[in-house]
């Protein structure tokens, strides 16, 4: 048998199969988070089985995203572009209930609201994204975010970041404390000092980025410095691990932090990106272990922790996929497939799943890897020979063609998520 190329095993990935309709499947699987990997699933499950009962539970009304959030921050995208509601999965079949989830009981298969209401079902699909580690970072909890906020959720996080930004007067110094992996979009924080250089090189020119970083290296870590000297020059400096960059203490009163062997660094503008963990719904259901994160199998994601509920998007541990909307976006499909087969009585879908981070270094000019993963004996392993990433070389029409491709992934992945 000649083995499968990158591109053979990529749309393999990318092109879930159309499953044969059950007969009479009235199953109820409750999908816990709108984001994208829970609404994904969502949709996805009514399509492959439409006798599926499905709820959705998300608590708000709207759900921002944190990728293009960056672009946000930089003045190049409007806020209302990263909105998206959930009028499109009502359409599509998917109940979709307002509430905040408090509680599970695995053994009655039972999902407490917070107004008191239950949820019964035959399997759970949890996907609650990340809650930030309060006091992983000495003095650095959810009060010190507001005044040095993280903006590692989209939202009012987001927006303070922005106004104090703009508020800055030109020539302070933007610092940005970055954790150790695994956290949620492991390239995010370099875009993001990427775009803000765009904004102060506009705007505040005489200003300078520090990034005080938890590791020695990072996802794309050559394409950005190469990058960051292109464009900005000597406004963003980034100090390694090795370089006395790990944070342990944060005063945000002051916008300051201290590193590990006593450094002291302050800022007119600080921010924290802290230590994460799965969001909280998936400790109440008992799938998370001593890492924070919960580790699941990877033919369908089912938890290793607690049969019948399995845990997708960036709450999942889940070998070398990193935790990114693309990827969580994947999983939905693949769990959703997985889930539709096993409730109709059918053989499951082969597990191979794909991922691509595209990153905006600066107005046209984009950047990306890429990778295609399989299940091997209950794990996800890289399948060989598939990792892509941006040459280092590439001329300028390859950057600008990059940055495009981003926005486009986007723009689709947003209408075919939660539009109608």
């Amino acid at each position: 048998m000649m083995p499968m190329s990158r591109r053979q095993w990529l749309g393999a990935a990318l092109s879930m199969p159309a499953l044969v309709r059950g007969q009479g499947c009235g199953a109820h699987v409750v999908v816990v988070g709108g984001g994208f990997g829970g609404a994904t699933a969502a949709r996805y499950l009514r399509r492959y089985a439409p006798q599926l009962r499905v709820t959705l539970v998300e608590p708000a009304r709207s759900f921002y995203t944190c990728p293009f959030s960056n672009h946000y921050l930089a003045g190049l995208r409007g806020w209302d572009s990263l909105r998206h509601g959930y009028d499109g999965l009502r359409a599509a079949g998917v109940q979709v209930v307002h509430a905040q989830a408090v509680d599970v009981n695995a053994a009655r298969r039972s999902l407490q609201l917070a107004d008191g209401s239950r949820l019964q079902w035959d399997r759970l699909v949890l996907s609650p994204g990340v809650d930030m580690r309060w006091n992983a970072l000495e003095g650095y909890d959810e009060a010190a975010a507001g005044r040095a906020p993280h903006a590692w959720k989209a939202g009012a996080q987001t927006r303070l970041l922005r106004r104090q930004l703009q508020a800055m007067a030109d020539g302070g110094t933007f610092v940005m404390v970055i954790p150790d992996n695994p956290f949620r979009c492991p390239p995010g924080p370099y875009e993001r000092a990427s775009l803000v250089a765009h904004y102060f090189k506009r705007h505040k020119p005489r200003s300078k980025i520090l990034l005080l970083d938890a590791k020695n290296n990072f996802s794309k870590k050559a394409l950005f410095l190469q990058g960051w000297k292109a464009l900005y020059g000597g406004m963003i400096e980034w100090v390694s691990l090795a370089g006395d960059g790990q944070v342990v203490r944060v005063d945000a009163a002051a916008l300051e932090v201290e590193t590990v062997f006593g450094a002291r660094h302050r800022g007119q503008v600080l921010n924290v990106i802290p230590p994460q963990k799965a969001g909280f719904i998936a400790g109440r259901a008992g799938v998370v272990d001593d890492s924070g994160w919960a580790p699941v199998r990877g033919e369908n994601f089912e938890s290793r922790q607690v049969p019948g509920i399995h845990v997708l998007g960036d709450a999942s541990l889940a070998g070398p996929m990193p935790k990114s909307g693309f990827a969580a976006n994947n999983q939905g499909k693949m769990v959703a497939a997985a889930l539709a087969a096993e409730l109709q009585g059918r053989p499951p879908p082969a597990a191979v799943y794909a991922n691509t981070c595209y990153s905006l270094v600066g107005p046209g000019y984009g950047i990306s890897v890429a990778g295609v993963y399989r299940a091997q004996e209950g794990r996800l392993v890289d399948v060989p020979h598939t990792v892509g990433i941006s040459p280092l070389d590439a001329d300028a029409a390859f950057r600008a063609a990059e940055a495009r491709h981003g926005a486009a992934w986007y723009a689709a992945i947003g209408a075919a998520i939660w539009c109608g």
